[in-house]
């Protein structure tokens, strides 16, 4: 198969894949060269996208004094424009070919974010001219994160034997994690002394260096992979028509519920938790960034975790992805009531160690979620694929978005009817726990039995 010699029919997939980590051979799957190739672009993206939810934010509240609103604002923008994910899969479905998808969303998500640099730049001369440019650049930036983000998850989806989906989901996760690690420093360095031209010339070298690495990066990936030749323009189904098809489908359903609400949970104490440490424990600014980091420090360890024991234990119930994704969601939970309850602990509360094993949590969940969401996508008909995937990403871009926004104005929320403003964090905790105990009962509703002409679960994600 490699090489695209052959062609795919609708609903097919590619054979078990063989043990070792060769590249694509006659199994039909990527090995772990090309895994990592494809981790590339999540690298390149997050490179991209760090510079707009951090950088351009800091320089518009700092350097041009504008209201926190108006950089939370653009970044809304960015999120909001997620919920055209399944549109984009979609028509990576018709096309037969994920490769120019993804290339096609890194040149919008690479102009974006060299828009917004523009676009801010010029604010401090032209303010409703340069916000006009950057929110034009912010909805650029937010269709190519869709539509590279969606058909790289797609592809994988296809290519990843099914005991790797756990692994190869860490490898793109945490190398995302990378493009944000190492730009931020080096692009703060070069931004020194700051300027407006100086910040166009680092975000414009970013943007192109970002290109230049996710297209050589997916350079011939999928030609190694079996072909699906375009669907003829006569049997052709509208979008709607698709995407009711896989709204239909009651396991798609329940996960696009689960995605949505896990990621609530999820991000909802994004904006909270250091607030928290702060009143509860009276911790400095210095200190409680390095609680967050302690936290992510934890995320990469529960990826790293399950990455390893779900190649280690293929075959056995300790491999299930359905497990994980409850194993992090229950402990998520337990992470959060703990931190609610640490309000009447005071000072004796082990706060670190609470949110390290939240983070581990997070990172069990999240990468387990990941990896069964590329199971899933080939659930049905193959030419659907792009669409499920898209509709998942759109749950969980559009939750994730609303998600820090929520956690914060709750918190504003229930300090009107409490006389103690720490309560008000404690509760809004509490309620991020109960939203990962709903999400623990929708993935255990999330049946193994195929959907009607479609091929089984992998027994990646329906082991037990």
């Amino acid at each position: 198969m490699a090489g695209g010699s052959r062609t795919e029919r609708p609903g097919a997939r590619p054979s078990p894949a063989k043990a070792g980590g060769r590249a694509v051979a006659s199994d039909g799957y990527l090995g772990w060269p090309q895994i990592v190739r494809l981790g590339l672009v999540q690298t390149a993206l997050g490179s991209v996208v760090v510079l707009m939810t951090a950088t351009l934010n800091r320089v518009m509240v700092v350097e041009l004094a504008l209201p926190a609103i108006v950089p939370g604002l653009l970044v809304a923008l960015h999120y909001a424009v997620q919920v055209l994910r399944p549109r984009w899969g979609y028509g990576s479905d018709r096309s037969g070919r994920r490769t120019p998808w993804i290339v096609g969303g890194m040149v919008a998500l690479c102009l974006g974010g060299f828009g917004a640099a523009c676009g801010t730049a010029l604010a401090a001369e032209n303010l409703a001219l340069g916000l006009a440019l950057a929110a034009l650049s912010f909805l650029c930036v937010g269709m190519g994160v869709g539509a590279a983000g969606t058909s790289l998850l797609v592809l994988l989806s296809g290519g990843v034997a099914p005991a790797r989906r756990g692994a190869a989901a860490t490898i793109v996760w945490v190398m995302m994690i990378v493009g944000f690690a190492v730009t931020a420093p080096l692009a703060g360095h070069f931004l020194d002394p700051f300027s407006g031209l100086r910040l166009v010339a680092v975000s414009g070298t970013v943007s192109l260096v970002a290109f230049c690495v996710a297209a050589l990066a997916v350079a011939g990936i999928e030609r190694r992979l079996p072909v699906r030749a375009p669907e003829p323009a006569e049997a052709r189904r509208p979008f709607f028509t698709v995407l009711a098809q896989v709204l239909a489908d009651p396991v798609a359903r329940t996960f696009t519920i689960f995605v949505f609400v896990s990621m609530l949970a999820y991000s909802a104490q994004e904006l909270i938790l250091e607030p928290y440490a702060g009143l509860v424990f009276a911790m400095s600014p210095g200190a409680t960034t390095k609680l967050a980091g302690l936290q992510h420090g934890g995320v990469l360890a529960g990826m790293l975790l399950v990455a390893g024991v779900t190649l280690a234990a293929r075959g056995t119930a300790l491999a299930s992805l359905r497990l994980w994704i409850g194993i992090g969601c229950a402990g998520s939970a337990a992470a959060l009531f703990a931190l609610a309850s640490g309000v009447a602990a005071g000072s004796d509360f082990p706060l670190r160690a609470t949110v390290f094993a939240l983070g581990v949590a997070n990172g069990a969940y999240a990468v387990a979620a990941i990896g069964s969401m590329m199971a899933l996508a080939g659930r049905g008909d193959a030419r659907e694929r792009g669409t499920r995937m898209g509709v998942w990403g759109a749950a969980q871009g559009v939750a994730f978005g609303a998600g820090g926004f929520l956690g914060a104005a709750a918190v504003d929320a229930v300090r009107l009817v409490t006389a103690e403003p720490v309560q008000a964090y404690a509760a809004v905790f509490a309620a991020e726990g109960v939203l990962f105990l709903v999400a623990v009962v929708l993935a255990a509703r999330l049946e193994s039995a195929p959907a009607p002409d479609s091929v089984p679960l992998d027994p990646a994600f329906s082991a037990r």
